[in-house]
């Protein structure tokens, strides 16, 4: 029987496929790129097939390599997993975080103390930003919460945290001055704008069967956070998700505009991920069962 590839060339190659790229993988396996380049091509020749199809420093999978890739992958998961759970627990074990800033603000930061106090063993470390994060391209990093869209690729495993509800909002005072309020007259109404957020008010518009406002009539701002701030202070009303104004709301500094007279959003924002090798790590399965638990309870 002829002998198996080596090791090194199977580990080479499901690190190339699972992030697209020689050079991602050369960083992660910490070797140059020709090398990896080598070891493909190894494995290429030993099966006498092609496994990547290359074009413009960009290499996709060919059937054959999208079959290896998958028993590869669920292969090495399982070595990952049965190298944890042998190996002896740690006194501490970090585990890094990154999100939004809005969502480190507004929600996971005020309920971290309840999983440091279930597990001190995990010493917590956040990070956020507001651009798009390639969790596949950032070892230093075990689970991103993404914002607005699911991230797809091989070697990840994306869950959403639950339907979200995005309500118009408002401070008491704006909508005492604004009592005879009609949906119709909204665009006449100063409204406040999240850059980054993918639900417009356009959609808001359509949802409520009317016509899409003209143009801008209100203040930018750049994150959810600084939105649900500004209507607190009366500037304006503010198109967001309970998941960042629901403390605002059960205190009474917002109120939703237009009370019963109109519809709210219900979208899918915010997604958990993580390395789909790392599953079976018991830091980042307990961090997943907590977040998913705390993100489908009710916001109050």
């Amino acid at each position: 029987m002829r002998p198996p590839p080596s090791l090194h060339a199977l580990r080479a190659f499901e690190s190339a496929a699972r992030l697209g790229s020689f050079a991602r993988a050369s960083e992660e396996l910490h070797l140059s790129p020709s090398a990896i380049s080598h070891q493909v091509r190894a494995l290429e020749q030993h099966f006498g097939r092609g496994l990547f199809l290359r074009a413009n420093r960009q290499v996709t999978l060919t059937p054959d390599g999208e079959r290896l890739f998958v028993v590869l992958s669920q292969a090495f998961s399982s070595i990952h997993g049965i190298c944890a759970e042998l190996s002896p627990p740690e006194q501490t074990q970090g585990l890094s975080v990154h999100c939004t800033p809005s969502f480190a603000a507004k929600w996971l930061g005020p309920r971290l103390p309840s999983f440091i106090a279930k597990h001190p063993d995990i010493n917590i470390r956040l990070s956020s930003n507001a651009e798009p994060f390639d969790l596949l391209r950032h070892e230093s990093i075990d689970i991103v919460i993404a914002y607005g869209r699911a991230p797809q690729g091989p070697g990840l495993t994306v869950q959403s945290l639950g339907q979200e509800e995005l309500v118009a909002l408002c401070s008491p005072e704006f909508a005492r001055a604004n009592a005879r309020f009609v949906p119709e007259q909204l665009d006449k109404v100063i409204r406040l704008d999240s850059s980054f957020s993918p639900v417009r008010w356009a959609d808001w518009f359509a949802l409520n069967g009317l016509p899409a406002p003209g143009s801008q009539n209100g203040p930018t701002f750049d994150r959810g956070s600084l939105v649900v701030a500004a209507a607190v202070q009366g500037l304006g009303v503010a198109l967001e998700t309970l998941r960042f104004a629901q403390a605002e709301v059960d205190d009474g500094s917002l109120v939703r505009f237009g009370g019963e007279q109109v519809r709210s959003i219900q979208r899918d924002l915010h997604f958990l991920c993580y390395r789909t090798r790392d599953q079976n790590s018991a830091k980042v399965q307990k961090f997943c069962q907590w977040i998913l638990a705390s993100g489908s309870a009710p916001s109050n």
